[in-house]
């Protein structure tokens, strides 16, 4: 059934390009939200919502690559076909959850709740990002559908833990 999803997305050489460089963006670790999070925590400003990107950042390294991911040793979608034509280097990672989705969507609801317009414009490209992975073969939808809830939920978490530690350090 989820394979069938996934041979009915349309292909084409400008939407090739466009979702592989959508996913190679967010980087094959985070790279991209580790980043902006360091870039948002160095300026008074936005400081409190780059340590709430960077503590959601190690949430989903954490839970989802670190613990799911090896808890539930999922085949990725090309390894049940291999005829699909791959335009990246197949990932050797489990493929449950997607921690590109995670990682996107973690940030996305850190910035969101501390800047409701910035936080929609990093919204959509984490949807971007997300459906990028489905895209290109690599993740299964109920893979991405729960790297899209994990990171919700560590972003949340990570807000919630970031407000009152930023306030004590304000404090001192």
């Amino acid at each position: 059934m989820e394979l069938s999803i996934l041979y009915s997305i349309p292909r084409s050489g400008f939407l090739d390009s466009f979702f592989l460089f959508c996913s190679k963006a967010a980087g094959q670790y985070g790279q991209l939200w580790l980043i902006i999070g360091i870039v948002l925590a160095v300026f008074k400003k936005t400081r409190k919502t780059g340590i709430a990107v960077l503590i959601s950042f190690v949430g989903v390294l954490l839970l989802g690559e670190l613990l799911l991911k090896h808890l539930v040793t999922r085949a990725r979608p090309f390894t049940f076909d291999e005829t699909f034509k791959l335009l990246v280097v197949p990932p050797t990672s489990s493929s449950f959850p997607s921690t590109h989705s995670a990682f996107a969507f973690a940030a996305a609801t850190a910035v969101f709740m501390n800047y409701r317009k910035a936080g929609i414009a990093v919204y959509i490209f984490a949807a971007l990002v997300a459906f990028s992975r489905l895209y290109l073969f690599v993740h299964f939808p109920t893979d991405v559908l729960c790297g899209i809830l994990l990171g919700i939920a560590v972003g949340i978490a990570a807000v919630k833990v970031s407000n009152p530690l930023m306030g004590k350090l304000a404090k001192e």
